[in-house]
């Protein structure tokens, strides 16, 4: 039966992680409750609810990792851990409602956009159907875990599983553990685990540059005057952001940052690290920034132990109980760990979206993804993105883009409202402008010199992350440029739809 046009739009939105979380907080906040939350898992938190392995942890301090608007200051520790982060999720999920509107264990299958009716026409694993008015996107750039195929895995006789997908049920004392990638996840894991195991081959394509975390609990004092002088959060998180935008520079190309980030970096490991072989291993060859800098107050600490050992030859097969490297050297093994990242640029897959004329965003994305800030596509009206394409930060905190992103998207929904629209979508050349904006910028950053990273795709075109400061997000996101989108009225044959 058909139903009239609804007094709010309908909105569809994918992934119940800080994303998907904060859109809706903020569709309730302004009195819309006509959307739905689709989740894959059984819960809250997105890659704070995958990511559980040991020893995880966030690399921004935790006074600026909530949102501004619900506000932790209880945080245990200067670096807050996985367990209280996903905690601070469900409790955002509870205090605002959400739960009504999440539909959980719900795999989105595909979209596409139906031209007639002006609505996205969704379907989910199960086969059930879905319309809505509007799409928007919250799984972010870090949702699909990636194992590399190895020749011989599959006649492995032990253990192996991703980092973020880790087997709990596994008991790690005394095993002989290979731990295969060393990016930030490795670096959280391996101080952890080898307090119980047998022995540790840290198996490192190449070495990353790190820095002190400096993470230790609040003392009680601390928590007291917080919660006494409430306005010190606010303080805090000002002081947070300015001492971490003040990295920019070393990723925008400035020789003196570099050459100062590099330079603690050296030092730091040449304090811990004193056996030259194992120092040359972990010195990396390319600028700092060119791939994430890690922090850690134990990794190097860690590796220069007897029982853990970083192995640079690549591995050349896996054998039933043992990895055969290059070198022609055989070490036995019993649990093989992947702790080798996501597919980051695979942006909303295996998801199949098609946008106006049947286009798949495959196809839009042929030679690598890109959106308009980040948030929106010709050709794929009423879609917004959160954490999509060239958003990604390399020294600040995600939360302020993600919540900038939502500030845009809740302004587009009232822009529809406002003027009985059916629909937006950003304009082509406004896309191209912002592309050849963007990618010079990027060429012109730390991130296109001699690295391979996951920033960006194998034939060097950077796809996550964003090229300039924080300020900038927030000043170009403010208020959308409205001139830059093609508005279409509401006609009368497209003011009725079939329920959903």
């Amino acid at each position: 039966m058909p139903r009239a046009r609804s007094p709010h739009p309908t909105i569809a939105i994918f992934g119940a992680g800080l994303s998907g979380i904060c859109l809706g907080i903020q569709l309730k906040r302004a009195g819309i409750d006509s959307f739905t939350i689709f989740e894959k898992s059984a819960g809250v938190g997105g890659t704070w609810r995958d990511n559980s392995y040991p020893g995880a942890a966030c690399d921004i301090p935790s006074m600026f990792y909530s949102f501004s608007f619900e506000l932790k200051t209880d945080w245990s520790r200067i670096f807050a851990q996985q367990p209280e982060i996903l905690e601070y999720v469900e409790h955002c999920t509870d205090a605002y409602g959400l739960r009504a509107h999440i539909r959980f264990d719900t795999e989105v299958e595909s979209a596409h956009f139906d031209e007639k009716m002006d609505a996205w026409r969704i379907r989910t694993e199960s086969g059930d159907q879905y319309v809505a008015d509007i799409l928007a996107s919250g799984v972010g750039q870090l949702n699909r875990p990636f194992t590399p195929t190895l020749p011989g895995l599959d006649r492995f006789q032990g253990t192996t599983f991703h980092s973020a997908r880790w087997n709990h049920d596994h008991d790690l004392r005394h095993r002989e553990v290979a731990i295969i990638g060393n990016g930030a996840s490795a670096v959280q894991i391996i101080p952890e685990i080898a307090k119980e195991t047998k022995r540790i081959d840290a198996y490192q394509r190449s070495a990353n540059w790190l820095i002190r975390r400096n993470d230790r609990p609040y003392t009680e004092k601390e928590k007291s005057r917080v919660r006494k002088y409430p306005l010190l959060a606010r303080l805090q998180r000002a002081l947070i952001w300015s001492l971490l935008e003040l990295r920019w520079p070393a990723f925008s190309g400035n020789g003196f940052w570099q050459t100062r980030m590099e330079k603690i970096s050296r030092n730091l490991l040449e304090e811990v690290v004193t056996e030259p072989e194992l120092q040359r291993a972990l010195t990396p060859d390319y600028p700092v920034g060119c791939k994430r800098i890690l922090i850690s107050d134990d990794y190097y600490e860690t590796v220069v132990r007897d029982d853990v050992d970083v192995i640079t030859s690549p591995i050349a097969e896996i054998l039933s109980d043992a990895i055969r490297t290059e070198d022609g050297r055989v070490r036995p093994v019993d649990t093989i760990i992947f702790a080798t990242g996501f597919r980051t640029t695979e942006f909303l897959q295996p998801m199949e979206i098609r946008g106006r004329g049947g286009l798949q965003l495959n196809e839009a994305w042929c030679e690598g993804a890109e959106a308009y800030l980040g948030l929106a596509l010709p050709d794929f009206p009423n879609f917004f993105m959160m954490y999509g394409p060239n958003t990604n930060l390399g020294h600040n905190s995600i939360i302020l883009m993600i919540e900038c992103q939502v500030r845009y998207i809740m302004r587009c929904i009232e822009r529809l409202e406002a003027r009985g629209l059916s629909r937006l979508e950003v304009q082509s050349d406004a896309m191209n402008r912002w592309r050849e904006e963007c990618q010079g910028a990027l060429q012109r950053s730390v991130w296109a010199t001699s690295c391979n990273s996951w920033y960006k795709q194998s034939d060097g075109r950077i796809t996550n992350n964003w090229p300039y400061g924080t300020m900038t997000y927030w000043w170009r996101t403010r208020r959308p440029r409205f001139t830059d989108f093609e508005e279409h009225p509401w006609s009368e044959k497209r003011s009725s739809r079939p329920s959903s």
